[in-house]
């Protein structure tokens, strides 16, 4: 995967682009014409990354961080108040900044009840309907002894997932989610997304089961899918595994056969990668 795209879909490129601006802040600073022309270049660059990087915070925050920025880039013409704007601009950004890291944090599970496991997902789990391919969850089960009931699906969208579940008795205390992209790249509006997402984890939520969801990695400008997600995880007590977990695995050397989907290889690495976060909820057994 080319770096430039993974640093962009990971949402590392929002970190990238607050610390340019919190730069280009500094650099307003100053005096001299060569600073001047640094702070330009670095403010733009630093809101193009932190804009392509699709990071879903709260809409009225990116007003405030607007509204402020806006105000700082006036104060170039009124000496006096610009050592205070470019403070002000630090300060809310930095605020962004520290509201976002938790969200790439990997979030830790309980021990589990019985050595099982439901896995939901599309056809980056369920492969694409070669037989000689070893899919990730079988190879969950193989390698570390766990009943794993595989409701993956090529094609599944949120909707259909969720009409499977309805028409299957799952008993797992815990259940993996990774579901989502064939409505982030098709036709699903992000309406019909929340409202399909909020069913099937109410569907799935049950006393004592654990509910873990793999994050979306966004193009750019679609930040309201990974809003919703971040919120129906709240609201629901789901564990929600950061982007770049996934797109790690996709950007190593054949790893995918066409960018997204798995090879051998990759399904070994998402192996890998899934029992390294489960791995705790099994542990005592």
């Amino acid at each position: 995967m080319n770096p430039i795209v993974y640093h962009i879909a990971s949402g590392q490129a929002f970190f990238t682009g607050v610390a340019l601006i919190i730069l280009a802040a500094l650099l307003s600073l100053r005096e001299h014409r060569l600073a001047r022309r640094l702070m330009v270049l670095s403010f733009l660059l630093g809101v193009i990354a932190a804009a392509v990087s699709s990071t879903p915070l709260p809409w009225w925050l990116y007003g405030i961080m607007g509204v402020v920025t806006l105000v700082w880039l006036c104060s170039g013409f009124v000496k006096k108040s610009r050592r205070a704007a470019a403070y002000a601009v630090i300060g809310v950004w930095l605020v962004g900044l520290l509201l976002e890291v938790p969200s790439h944090l990997t979030p830790g599970v309980k021990p589990a009840a019985s050595r099982s496991l439901t896995v939901i997902g599309d056809s980056v789990t369920a492969g694409l309907g070669d037989e000689a391919t070893e899919t990730w969850p079988r190879i969950l089960e193989r390698t570390h002894g766990i009943a794993v009931q595989d409701l993956s699906h090529v094609g599944d969208t949120v909707s259909a997932a969720r009409k499977r579940v309805m028409e299957t008795e799952i008993e797992s205390p815990l259940v993996l989610l990774e579901i989502g992209g064939n409505d982030l790249l098709g036709s699903t509006t992000t309406a019909q997304f929340e409202k399909n997402l909020d069913a099937l984890l109410s569907e799935l939520t049950s006393p004592g089961r654990q509910l873990v969801m793999l994050e979306l990695p966004l193009p750019p400008f679609y930040h309201e899918f990974g809003r919703i997600q971040r919120a129906l995880a709240r609201k629901h007590g789901v564990k929600l595994v950061p982007k770049r977990v996934f797109l790690s695995i996709i950007a190593g050397g054949g790893a995918t056969l066409d960018s997204i989907h798995l090879s051998q290889a990759g399904h070994q690495n998402m192996a890998e990668v899934v029992w390294q976060i489960l791995a705790p909820a099994y542990s005592t057994d």
